[in-house]
Order: C-alpha cells, then structure tokens, then sequence
C-alpha cells in the first residue's frame, strides 16, 4: 500500500461509516488522484459506496469535452458518474460565481450521512492563506479551508490537505494516469492564478518550504478559531433568554449580555450567531453594530447586513430576513373562518371556539385604530400594543381581526386576542424568518 493511500485512509478514517462517499471530479490532476486511490482502495477495504460528481460550468468551449474524459476514468475505474450543467451568474467575480454554482449542485446531490471528497491539497491551503493575508482576513479567514463541514444535509471533506502537489504529481505519473489541465488556470488576471504562477515560485525558491509553513499557520489559525468559538458559545448561553415573544420563532438575543462583554468579544459573538443567517461584514462595516448598541432607548436601531437586518426592540436584539422585510398585504377577506388563512407573506391565522358570524376580514395597522376592551371600554390600539411590549417591527405585520367592519381582535397578544365574550380566539403562526447561510 502506497504512503499516500495510508494517508488517505486516515483522513477518512472518521467517515468510514457514511452512507455514501461522492468525490467532486473536475478531471484535474488532483481529484484524478483521489478518485483512482480510493477505487484501489475499496479493492481490499471495506468503504462506503463510492461515486463521482463533475460540474459543467459552460464557461469555456474546452470544457464541452471534460465530462467525457471523467466519463471515461470513470468507466475504467468501475465508478458511477454524475454529470451536472449548472449556470454561472455574471457578476464582478467569475471565480467565485463559478465556486457558488459549483457547490449549490454539491448541496442538492449530497444527502444526510453522505460525504463530499474534494481533491484540494497542501499548495492549494498555502495559496488561500495568502489570498486571505492580502485580503486582510481575520483569524477565522486564515484558517483557510477546514478539514471538514457541514454541505447542506451532508459533510464536505478535504482528505488532502497534508498532501503536497508534488506527491500527487509523482503518483499520477507512476499509475499513467492522465488529467485535465484547465487553459483558464494559466490566465494570471485571476488572482489565484496570480499568485501560483507570479509569486509561489519566488517563495520556494528562497523559503522551499513555504507551501507547508504557510500550511501549517492555516491550521495554527484554526486551533485559534476554534478557541474563539468555545468563548462565543459561552457568551451566548448567557443571552440566550427566552423572549415573552417567542413565538414570533425569530432569532434573538438578550442584549444586555453582550454589551457587558468587552468590544472585541461582542464581535466575536455577534461572528459566531450572525454566521449562521448572513455573509459577515468587512471591519469597517462593524460600525453599524455600534450604532445599534449604542442608539438611545427610545430609538429604533437597525443595521443592514448582506442577508437581512438586525433590529433592537425590548431589550433584545432581533435578525429578520425573507419576508420579515417586505410589508404584506393590506387586508384580505376570510371567506371560511372555520378552515386556517393562508396569509400572503406572513404565515397563517386560525380561529378556535365558536367562530363569529358575519364578514371576517383581516388587515394590518394603518394607524388610528380603536377597539374595545373587556372592563376597559374604547382604547387606541397603539397604546395597547404598547402595553403589551410589542416589537415595533412587528406592528405593522400583525393580524388584526375585523368582523362586520369592527376591530374585534388582535392576533397572539393576551387579552385582545379573543371575543369580548372569550368563546373564540385568534392564533397566528408567523412566517418564518429565512436562515440565509445555515
């Protein structure tokens, strides 16, 4: 047994027991590699059902044929092959379009307890590291690419980041293997390229070592990373109160928590959460946190990121996307009041007890309203949403139940939710806030 097919076998060792092993085949030098090593594995190891997937982009004319080269590697190799057409939006960058296409296919053919293997080696990690440094990445952007991660309902794993190109090189030739070389690889406008065919040579030639030192920083970084994580977590767990308003099912955090921390560990904290939900501000964006934190208490904050918005009402701190950010509309009529109401981008409303007679309607605040309170008389219906504590945000989205023209009822808050007689109430499931990235 080869070392490099030793080596594998113990990068894979923790998912020897997956559903399924798919590796990520652009023909190139590197995934032609892995996918032969792990087909002459699978000869004489018991290892989960192996296939292979290769992306189309359409983005060159040569790469019309690539697809039948994988094919035929495939055919020779006794592994099914999965070929995906995908489109690449236009855009200010066609490397990272083409990336994002890429691994939305990977997301939707990689399921639960399966696997995605992708042939990024030790040269590849040294050269994200140093993309990243020019970048000005923080500590989490110069871990480079993890080992491992979540891929949708799957994982995504890197099983030769210790592996040099060099070594992969040496294999190919001694098992006369044959792979694709992409024309674009060549072209130095992209910055990658850039730096493999510009600058790594200069490295090596004074540092030959500097694939591997850099390397070996990425993974110092992550260890970091990592630490930084635990801290966040912690940090967490002590704004993660329940809200009174739960069930509007957003994401939220006790704020004052967090402003007790120092600022370096609210970024970190605020990085860890908001990963989960939006692409993460640069530095000079984090202004906006500070402004959030800092409005005064009658205010109503927000701050604007990629995927949504984070908002500051009662106490807490609130991330709202997808609909949360678009006004429904104004009113619509509730033909059968006895079958739950689709509400167009803003969930679904029911009526339980004896439902009232008459022509149901239910519309949204415009301002003004007035309704009546058991034991209260007439009172405006800004004052008693006031009392109640309710989110600003969620005012102008929250069901108001008009029966016969009259404002009847308010939907989920306690005491305006039911008739004046308490024989029925209204129950609103809101819509859901969209998780962005999770």
């Amino acid at each position: 047994m080869s070392n490099l097919s030793i080596l594998l076998l113990k990068a894979l060792e923790p998912w020897r027991n997956a559903r399924a092993w798919h590796v990520a085949l652009s023909g190139g030098l590197d995934s032609t590699v892995l996918l032969h090593v792990l087909a002459q594995l699978r000869q004489t190891r018991s290892l989960p059902p192996l296939s292979a997937i290769h992306v189309h982009h359409g983005l060159q004319a040569a790469a019309d044929a690539w697809p039948a080269h994988c094919q035929a590697l495939c055919d020779a190799l006794g592994v099914p092959l999965q070929v995906v057409h995908v489109h690449v939006q236009a855009g200010a960058s066609l490397e990272r379009a083409a990336r994002e296409a890429r691994y939305q296919a990977f997301v939707t053919l990689t399921r639960a307890q399966e696997v995605l293997l992708t042939g990024q080696h030790r040269d590849d990690q040294a050269e994200t590291l140093l993309f990243r440094l020019l970048r000005g990445a923080g500590v989490s952007g110069l871990a480079a690419m993890p080992r491992q991660r979540r891929l949708g309902e799957g994982n995504l794993c890197r099983p030769l980041l210790d592996v040099s190109r060099t070594v992969l090189e040496a294999y190919a030739r001694e098992h006369s293997l044959s792979w694709i070389e992409d024309p674009s690889n060549q072209q130095t406008d992209f910055s990658r390229n850039y730096l493999r065919h510009e600058i790594f040579p200069l490295l090596t030639r004074r540092w030959p070592q500097a694939a591997a030192s850099m390397a070996r920083s990425a993974a110092h970084c992550a260890e970091a990373q990592g630490l930084l994580d635990d801290l966040a977590r912690q940090d967490l767990q002590a704004a993660g109160a329940v809200s009174e308003f739960d069930w509007l099912g957003l994401p939220s955090l006790e704020l004052a928590p967090i402003t007790c921390l120092s600022p370096a560990r609210q970024r970190n904290a605020l990085r860890y959460w908001l990963a989960a939900f939006s692409q993460l501000p640069d530095t000079d964006h984090w202004a906006g946190w500070d402004a959030l934190r800092d409005a005064r208490g009658d205010g109503q904050p927000l701050w604007k990121l990629a995927e949504g918005e984070l908002h500051r009402a009662g106490g807490r701190i609130w991330w709202l996307a997808g609909d949360w950010l678009r006004q429904p509309p104004a009113s619509v009529q509730w033909h059968n009041p006895h079958q739950p109401l689709i509400l167009p981008g803003n969930g679904q409303l029911r009526l339980s007890g004896d439902i009232p007679d008459g022509s149901v309607q239910v519309s949204y605040r415009q301002g003004g309203e007035v309704m009546t309170v058991k034991n209260r008389g007439h009172r405006d219906l800004k004052r008693l949403l006031n009392e109640q504590g309710l989110p600003l945000f969620v005012r102008g989205r929250l069901p108001l139940l008009y029966v016969n023209g009259q404002l009847l009822a308010v939907a989920n808050l306690p005491g305006l939710d039911c008739g004046p007689c308490g024989r029925w109430q209204l129950h609103w499931l809101p819509t859901k806030s969209d998780q962005g990235l999770s």
